[in-house]
């Protein structure tokens, strides 16, 4: 099995087909209707709804890691919109011969980036193959690239690797200048005055997830106060987008509980719609090298398996003391509601 010096090897050619996602994501958006982008293209699988702007970068993804990464080592690269989930490269390997086992998510943040109201982001995790038992803590390297609105000019990179660091540059569309990017957690120790919250993107239990996140704001910070707000949210529609926002320093609590709504659900004769997958959330490790506390619903390090199926729920926090603060209260929510039954 190969080590660190040898998943670094990937780290550039990662790189360079990140960007060429970028480049050619932002081209087309330059090119087309907003209508256009955001019409559906697929909506018979089981798995998340393919738009259009989905397609630009599907279509040649799978060319751009044979191009760049298979020439180096074989691999098995997983994604939404694969056959079966996963395609091993170069064509013709066996899948016990690759040895990194890489999952992408080509655009995480479809909805917000065709209709150009956010970034979207190219996520990106690597870990040697184990086969189906490979998991997030397997991830050894990790590579996330922004994909910006058409009116900027600015946009960001970032990867990591296990035990060596988180590195991040901002990249000037205009002049191709690249300079180096601090990311700087949020050292308060309360979310007072910060940016926390539950993700609530989607209809379906909205309310569960609401009565859940104020509880917490409640038991940690008391009540509001007339004509005051003690802390706000941000519903970032992209889980790589709120892991960026947890390194930047801008949010200090994020939860995505999304998966255990089922058993809610359910009574109510309602089914569970769009979860996080593990190719939203496979650039974690780039949040965990710079400090950022990424666990499970019940605290522990995440074990999701490396595929397109599972669904996941997670919780991110800014440091030890907004842990402290806020595990203990979101922990009690989920027991008394009965949600730790679920399995994730």
């Amino acid at each position: 099995m190969q080590g660190q010096t040898g998943v670094l090897e990937l780290l550039e050619p990662l790189k360079r087909v990140q960007e060429q996602v970028r480049d050619a994501v932002v081209a087309a958006c330059e090119r087309a209707a907003l209508e256009d982008l955001a019409r559906v293209a697929d909506d018979t699988s089981e798995g998340d709804t393919i738009y259009a702007v989905d397609r630009i970068s599907e279509d040649s993804l799978v060319q751009m890691f044979e191009a760049e990464i298979a020439t180096v080592v074989p691999v098995v690269l997983a994604g939404e919109g694969l056959p079966g989930g996963q395609v091993v490269l170069p064509r013709g390997a066996a899948e016990p011969d690759a040895v990194w086992r890489v999952i992408v998510d080509p655009i995480d943040g479809t909805r917000g980036l065709m209709y150009q109201k956010r970034s979207a982001w190219v996520l990106t995790g690597v870990a040697p193959n184990r086969g189906s038992e490979t998991n997030f803590q397997d991830i050894a390297l990790a590579v996330q690239t922004e994909i910006p609105l058409l009116k900027q000019h600015l946009c960001d990179s970032l990867w990591g690797h296990r035990g060596g660091g988180a590195h991040a540059e901002r990249y000037n569309r205009l002049t191709g200048e690249r300079r180096p990017l601090p990311l700087r957690p949020s050292r308060a120790r309360s979310i007072r005055h910060g940016f926390a919250g539950l993700a609530r993107f989607f209809p379906g239990a909205r309310e569960e997830l609401a009565a859940i996140d104020e509880e917490i704001v409640r038991g940690a910070l008391g009540d509001v106060k007339h004509g005051k707000a003690h802390c706000f949210e941000d519903q970032y529609l992209s889980t790589g987008g709120q892991l960026y926002e947890l390194m930047a320093g801008h949010d200090r609590f994020i939860a995505d509980l999304r998966p255990l709504m089922e058993p809610v659900l359910r009574r109510r004769g309602l089914s569970l719609g769009i979860c996080c997958h593990p190719y939203d959330l496979c650039t974690e490790l780039i949040a965990r090298e710079v400090g950022v506390i990424v666990t499970d619903a019940r605290g522990a390090a995440l074990r999701a398996p490396l595929n397109v199926e599972a669904d996941i729920a997670w919780v991110g926090y800014a440091n030890s003391d907004i842990r402290a603060e806020i595990e203990p209260l979101l922990q009690k929510a989920l027991k008394q509601r009965g949600l730790f039954d679920v399995a994730i």
